[in-house]
């Protein structure tokens, strides 16, 4: 029960509306805050007026007054601030503040109305400047008002007085007025605090709590006359911004008791003379005394006139000097111009003022007047004020959107004025940005039919790109922007779609990665794909460029025209800000130039600047499998000079020492990291321990005696291929390696044969001590080729293993191997023993005609005294030769003998 009764209470303003805790302004008696519709978003101003501003203990009212007084003052007070709303609701005007929402009630007995928005008025402005400049402000008008930080945010206030602007308030004060005379009335107290100004910098008339018909009207009329035996005499119980102003009075009041429209114009020119004073107030100062306005006007000195200067402590401008304030600030009535005379002076007869009176009335010129207009506006926009580009000719300019006949045109100027602005981002997303989405987004599926006009509109926007980028912020332009672009890259236009193609380096700065990869690139890919321009072909393939991490001057190089020839760099824009990964461009980029058809030598020399950066990017196992390929088909393209074949074999070059670099660096780091055991063993492929299946174990010293003393051969078993027995065998330590022999064509001489095997010996000890891990096959000693041994069979052993010599053939026609012979000399024939590995010798080969090789296993010989009997234990690698025992076995020849060795 008691939420509804205390909603029974509440006003449809504070319903229906936000309104802010703090007053923005105060403007006489009124309290002005900040509102915002709920339902639709829409800002006004809220104006207050409390009831306890009438109580004697706020200073309202002198204790003295009696009950039934006060309650006639009160009745008096309310009725004329409901006149004041009355009257703004039957009035409507744009030089009249507009009523949002009519006057009414508030819980505690006071009311509140809602205007559109306003920022302060015309007093509460010049009051501040007043303060601005006792503060230590440059005195006049030069110094600003407006005070703007860093990030483009300015105070609430956001007004300059300058005098453009005074002229164009002045201007639309006069056009109000003539109004108000035109319906039959008269304002009856003009003052700085009657004149409000807007959240568009426009100056508004209010305060129309005098105002009452002419005494010369003969038409009936709702508003009751001035009552001016009452108005003109001060009450001091009543505040003073509830009574008339004496110092914008004018004498026709006082003096002759007369209300007419000229009283008006008058107290205009009196407004005209607080602009330029200093402080800025009137230069009547009646403190609210009739008395003391009657004497004012007694003197020619103390009363306004061009012999004084009209009292004003600063000049005046001379044609405000010399054509105006003559006809306005006079005592005779007759002699004053009207409302429409005034805006017809020399004071507003220039081109800027005419520019804006035209602006104004833009609605209702024909379309040829519009285009001549918009033509003609970039001329003269640097003269503009830019609190009046800001709030007069910006928003004016974003109504005519709606006409799509000069829809590019008031574009091309919106563009100026933003890029001309200091806080040209603010008035971007506050004002323009809600047009472009009404204007391209809101109506995209209105009709499927081509809008010409709306295209050429759509153009003037992508080519502003870089600027909306620098205006708006990524969220703005995800929302808001992007949606555009995609309707360029939608468009079957080509000049659009190029333009689209050429905001990339502007989207790259601005969105974030995810948005690029899943939103920009596939409709990029697809337009490229599926065009058959060379022009946008050419533009892809730069946007490409950009998206892979590189500038848009990087394409410069690759020819401007579809001849490929290459042009000057322009100033090249890097992109800043996120790229594609490398799977998009290898798995995605690439295909999409493999599948291109076309061999045009602009079009190959742009997709060169697109492999370029791939080149950057993608791995070395993909440029050498995948992009090389696809370069050096695009370089034998027919149509490519020697200039851009030289690119190219340039790119291939550089792409091929890259891979060739890195594939080096990368084996060296596979070889670094080896072990020194697994690439020992690599290194020991063609050693004799791998030739002779000792895998690098040494010959125990119980099986060397075993084999040169006849007890028998050893009971290791060596598979066929020199590997070591199948049994597992105990690992022996590293230091008992074998060491890596040293080869020679030479064969000692039976009568030297120990002194030769003893020097072999030695530099085979000598070369095993200076190898090890790094070793290689340079490592062992030159080969000579030398005659074989006169000896016959036989052969010297080292530490039980024969030397093996190839036999020269027996005849010139053999052409087949027969078995090798292996003897065994006396182990104390050995005068250096501690070499695990034989020393053997091959001669070479001799010359022969035989088709057949020259190496050959030597048959037995035909002496049954140098009969040997050979046991192989390994194959290919190596053979251990056990020493001929007594009891020898038959010998086997030919085939036998083969079949022996396998």
């Amino acid at each position: 029960m008691f939420t509804s009764a205390l909603k029974s209470f509440s006003s449809n303003i504070t319903a229906n509306y936000t309104i802010s805790t703090t007053p923005t302004s105060i403007c006489g008696a009124w309290k002005v805050y900040d509102g915002r519709k709920k339902s639709t978003g829409k800002a006004v101003s809220i104006f207050v007026f409390e009831r306890k501003s009438l109580d004697p203990q706020a200073g309202g009212l002198g204790p003295r007054s009696s009950s039934s007084s006060m309650r006639k003052v009160h009745e008096e007070v309310i009725a004329r601030v409901k006149k004041e709303s009355t009257l703004l609701a039957r009035l409507r005007h744009p030089s009249i503040l507009e009523l949002a929402e009519p006057i009414e009630e508030t819980r505690s007995g006071g009311l509140m109305f809602a205007t559109e928005p306003v920022t302060t008025s015309l007093a509460g402005l010049l009051q501040e400047k007043d303060d601005q400049e006792k503060a230590g402000g440059v005195a006049g008008r030069p110094s600003r008002f407006v005070v703007e930080d860093g990030n483009g945010q300015m105070r609430r206030r956001e007004l300059e007085i300058d005098e453009l602007e005074i002229q164009k308030g002045l201007l639309q004060v006069a056009q109000g007025l003539e109004f108000l005379h035109n319906a039959g009335l008269v304002h009856g107290n003009l003052t700085p605090e009657s004149i409000y100004i807007n959240a568009k910098s426009d100056w508004k008339i209010a305060g129309l709590a005098f105002a009452g018909p002419p005494d010369t009207s003969d038409t009936p009329s709702k508003t009751p006359p001035i009552s001016l035996s009452e108005v003109l005499y001060h009450d001091p119980r009543l505040p003073h911004s509830l009574q008339l102003n004496l110092d914008y009075t004018s004498p026709d009041f006082v003096f002759d008791s007369n209300v007419s429209s000229s009283a008006d114009m008058f107290s205009l020119g009196l407004v005209m003379l607080a602009l330029y004073n200093s402080p800025h107030t009137s230069p009547l100062k009646t403190n609210s005394n009739i008395s003391t306005y009657k004497k004012l006007f007694s003197s020619s000195s103390s009363s306004p006139s061009s012999t004084n200067n009209y009292l004003c402590s600063r000049p005046l401008p001379k044609d405000l000097l010399n054509g105006v304030l003559p006809r306005l600030i006079t005592r005779r009535p007759g002699q004053r111009m009207n409302a429409r005379e005034f805006q017809q002076s020399q004071f507003f007869d220039n081109i800027l003022i005419s520019s804006i009176r035209f602006l104004d009335s833009l609605p209702a010129k024909t379309p040829n007047e519009k285009s001549q207009f918009m033509r003609g506006l970039p001329k003269i926009l640097h003269q503009f004020p830019r609190a009046v580009l800001e709030k007069k000719v910006l928003p004016a300019l974003l109504e005519e959107t709606k006409d799509r006949e000069i829809l590019f045109l008031v574009l091309q100027n919106v563009f100026k004025i933003i890029k001309s602005l200091p806080s040209g981002r603010r008035a971007f997303a506050e004002k323009v940005i809600p047009k472009l989405r009404e204007t391209f987004i809101a109506a995209k599926g209105a009709s499927n039919e081509r809008d010409t006009a709306k295209e050429a509109g759509l153009v003037v926007v992508l080519e502003n790109m870089e600027l909306i980028g620098e205006s708006c912020s990524g969220k703005e332009f995800k929302d808001d922007i992007l949606p555009i672009i995609q309707l360029g890259l939608e468009s079957q236009t080509h000049s659009i779609v190029d333009k689209s193609l050429g905001c990339i380096s502007t989207i790259m700065a601005v969105l974030d990665f995810s948005t690029i990869k899943h939103e920009v690139f596939p409709v990029v890919a697809a337009v490229f794909s599926k065009t058959s321009s060379l022009g946008i072909k050419i533009r892809g393939l730069q946007a490409f460029v950009i998206l892979c991490g590189g500038s848009s001057g990087d394409n410069e190089d690759s020819g401007g025209g579809l001849d490929g020839a290459v042009q000057p760099s322009k100033s090249a824009k890097a992109s800043t800000n996120a790229v594609l990964d490398k799977y998009t461009v290898q798995e995605k980029i690439v295909p999409l130039l493999k599948a291109m058809k076309t061999k045009e030598p602009a079009v190959m020399m742009a997709a060169l600047a697109v492999f370029k950066q791939v080149g950057k990017i993608g791995d070395t196992d993909f440029l050498a499998t995948e992009c090389l390929p696809i370069i050096w088909g695009f370089s034998l393209g027919p149509l490519l000079d020697l200039q851009q074949f030289q690119q190219y074999m340039a790119m291939i070059k550089s792409l091929s020492a890259k891979i060739e670099n890195e594939q080096i660096r990368k084996l060296r780091e596979l070889s670094s990291s080896s072990s020194a055991t697994a690439s020992n063993d690599l290194m020991n492929v063609g050693s004799s321990d791998a030739m002779f299946g000792t895998n690098g174990n040494e010959v125990g010293e119980s099986d060397f005696e075993r084999l040169v003393l006849g007890k028998g051969t050893s009971s290791k078993s060596y598979d066929m291929l020199g590997g070591d027995s199948l049994r597992p065998q105990p690992q022996r330590s590293q230091s008992s390696r074998a060491a890596t022999p040293v080869f020679s064509w030479s064969t000692p001489t039976s009568t030297n044969e120990v002194s030769a095997v003893n020097s072999l010996s030695q530099s085979s000890n000598t070369t095993t001590q200076s190898g090890g891990l790094g070793s290689s096959l340079n490592n062992f000693a030159a080969l000579k080729p030398t005659p074989p041994p006169s000896a016959g069979l036989g052969s010297s052993t080292i530490n039980g293993f024969g030397a093996m010599t190839p036999m020269r053939p027996s005849n010139v026609q053999s052409s087949q191997w027969s078995a090798n012979t292996f003897s065994t000399t006396n182990p104390s024939s050995v005068t250096s023993y501690g070499q695990p590995h034989p020393s053997f010798s091959i001669p070479a080969p001799p010359k022969s005609t035989s088709p057949f090789s020259n190496f050959s296993i030597a048959p037995p010989p035909a002496q049954n005294q140098s009969a040997m009997q050979s046991q192989y234990g390994t194959g290919m690698a190596g053979s251990r030769v056990q020493a001929n025992g007594a009891n020898q076995p038959v010998q086997k020849t030919g085939l036998d003998a083969y079949e022996s060795l396998l």
